[in-house]
This record gives structure tokens, C-alpha cells and sequence, in this order.
């Protein structure tokens, strides 16, 4: 009930003061253009839009474009779930927004901070009065701490580098307005948002969404579809992440939107390709821990060849194998 009110009495502050971002809404931006355009699609005979990113990991090639974000329209205003990966994305999916409804886009919704989800906040900052709202733990990320799942500031020069122009100098992590720490639920338009924190998992602040009456859930990246997830973090548990899974399944969606990955309509088929991963690299790291194997050779000894053709194998499998494995070690030692 707190939180519901500290967003309330936020929401109505900063819908009732003049902010420069206010002024700003229709301005033409600095952010470099995209080559290539997102693309929107909407849930079948609901005012719910989201836009798939491509599947492998972010560079010039998909321009950052790796991630998934969506938007919900309702009579009394937006509510946007991620902003993409990149101030020109997050700047594309605005006016997407745009051109679709003239209603105001009250909060932005921050599954959690990662860079590929992130750096669009600017685009919403800049250019609308959105209330941005994340869990607790993203503070972490937002002031830079050392106990973050990466570091903000290094993350953000690897990408001024990877995605240059349009990730430059001017691109800013923007902090959220709100911050809850378990559940909060959001009523606007006829319609309930309930945010669920459902970490840590693949982070310290993932956050999944309910939309009500509709039966949509977006699931950040605790759902992937058809990607290595990536795993290769201090602060991720695969056993929270696994619970998590199970947890999609609570609110009995009929539509779900993953975090990377094409949507589902079915929960079980959801969380399968995410938990059989999880369930696979744990076995084989599990065994080797207990026949006390060293890591690079376990690796090398597991059959790879299931997972071996999806897009972020390279980049994020052995980081993944060698996280759990340690893991594991570490629950094994504790017993």
C-alpha cells in the first residue's frame, strides 16, 4: 500500500509541475538515426504493442537492437514496459508510441538494469513525463556500485565503442523515479499492472509485469525464447531463477512476452527453452563438482551440440557453464 501510494502521489507531481522535459517532447533529437527501423506488433485484439529485438548480442550489425520492449494503451494514458538498448531506440519506440495514440505515457516500467534494456530511458527522460519505476536492487546499477551485476560506467564505455554513433558521449544512465522492493501494483485506465519482483535471478532487479484483464505478462529476461541467456554475473542464481520460472506460470497468462525471443501463448512453452538450458548446464557442472572434475575439462567433455546453433552461443555459453559451476561448487562447500 505504500508503494502504491508514494507512485500516486509521485505520478501527480509530476504531471501537475512544468519539467524540461516537458519542453523538450517536441524537439527533434541529437540521437543518431537507425538504419534499421523496429519493428511493433500487437497482441491480438488487445491495445498491447512490443517490439522484438534481433537474437544475438548487441553490435553494429543489429545497431543494439537485441532486446524486447512493449507498451500498453489504456483511456487514461501509456504505461511502457523497457526502453531498448540504445537512446535512438528507446527515441524509435517513443514515436511508435506516437503514432499510434496521443494519450500520455505515465510510467515506464524497468525490468532491470542492463544495458541493453536501459539506455533508451534517456529517449522517455527527455522527451515525456513517464515515471520511471524499478526494484530496489537497481540502485546498484544507477550509483555505480562495485556490488552491481556490471559495472554501469564500464559497461557504458564498451558500448560507446561497440555501438558507436549511437551509443556517444552523451549518453546517460538515467536512475528510476520509483523504487519498490517486492510487489507493486499500478491501476490506470481500467486496467491493473502488477509488477512482480522475480529476482535475483538473471539480476539483482528482475521485475515481470501482469497486465489485468488482459492476461499479458511481460517477462524480462527471466523468459527467452530461442537465445543463450546470459548468465556469466556474480549476482545470478540459477536456483531463484528456476523458482522464477515457475512463477510465470502463477498469474496464468495467456500471452507472454520474453525478455529476447518471440512471444508464446502458452506458459509451459514459455519457460521450457529458458529451464531446460538452466537444467542442462547444471547437470553437467553439478556432476563435475561432485567427481571433484576441473572446470575446463567437464566443458570440453559435455555435448554442447543441442545448444550450439542458437544465437549467443559463443559469447555467452562457457561464461554461463563456468557461473554455475561455480555455484554449485559454492552450495556444495556450505553443506
Amino acid at each position: 500500500m505504500k508503494n502504491l501510494l508514494r507512485v500516486t502521489l509521485l505520478a501527480i507531481l509530476a504531471w501537475t509541475m512544468p519539467s524540461a522535459a516537458l519542453l523538450a517532447q517536441n524537439k527533434a533529437p541529437d540521437y543518431a538515426p537507425l538504419d534499421r527501423p523496429i519493428t511493433v506488433d500487437q497482441v491480438p485484439g488487445k491495445d498491447i504493442f512490443y517490439s522484438i529485438g534481433s537474437p544475438g548480442i548487441p553490435g553494429k550489425a543489429n545497431e543494439g537492437n537485441t532486446s524486447n520492449a512493449g507498451y500498453v494503451v489504456t483511456p487514461d494514458g501509456v504505461v511502457v514496459f523497457d526502453a531498448l538498448g540504445t537512446p535512438s531506440l528507446g527515441w524509435a519506440l517513443l514515436q511508435d508510441i506516437r503514432k499510434r495514440t496521443d494519450k500520455d505515457i505515465r510510467y515506464m516500467v524497468v525490468s532491470h538494469y542492463h544495458a541493453d534494456h536501459i539506455y533508451g530511458l534517456q529517449a522517455f527522460r527527455d522527451h515525456s513525463r513517464a515515471v520511471i519505476i524499478a526494484q530496489d536492487n537497481s540502485a546498484d546499477y544507477t550509483e555505480n556500485r562495485e556490488t552491481a551485476d556490471e559495472r554501469a560506467d564500464e559497461r557504458l564505455d564498451q558500448r560507446r565503442d561497440a555501438l558507436a554513433p549511437w551509443v556517444d558521449e552523451h549518453t546517460r544512465i538515467v536512475p528510476p523515479d520509483i523504487i519498490f522492493d517486492d510487489r507493486l501494483t499500478i491501476s490506470l485506465g481500467g486496467k491493473h499492472f502488477s509488477l512482480i519482483f522475480a529476482g535475483p535471478a538473471h539480476s539483482k532487479s528482475d521485475i515481470m509485469m501482469m497486465v489485468e484483464p488482459d492476461g499479458v505478462l511481460f517477462a524480462g529476461d527471466i523468459v527467452q525464447n530461442g537465445r543463450i541467456p546470459f548468465m556469466n554475473s556474480d549476482d545470478v542464481s540459477t536456483v531463484h531463477w528456476l523458482k522464477a520460472l515457475d512463477d510465470v506460470r502463477t498469474p496464468n497468462p495467456k500471452y507472454i512476452i520474453p525478455g529476447h525471443g518471440k512471444p508464446f501463448s502458452a506458459p509451459q512453452e514459455a519457460i521450457a527453452f529458458t529451464r531446460d538450458y538452466i537444467l542442462y548446464v547444471r547437470k553437467a557442472m553439478g556432476e563435475a563438482v561432485a567427481n571433484w572434475t576441473d572446470f575446463d575439462t567437464a566443458y570440453n567433455a559435455t555435448d554442447w551440440s543441442k545448444y550450439k546453433s542458437y544465437p549467443a552461443f559463443e559469447s555467452n555459453n562457457r561464461g554461463n557453464a563456468y557461473r554455475i559451476f561455480l555455484e554449485l561448487e559454492a552450495s556444495q562447500f556450505k553443506k
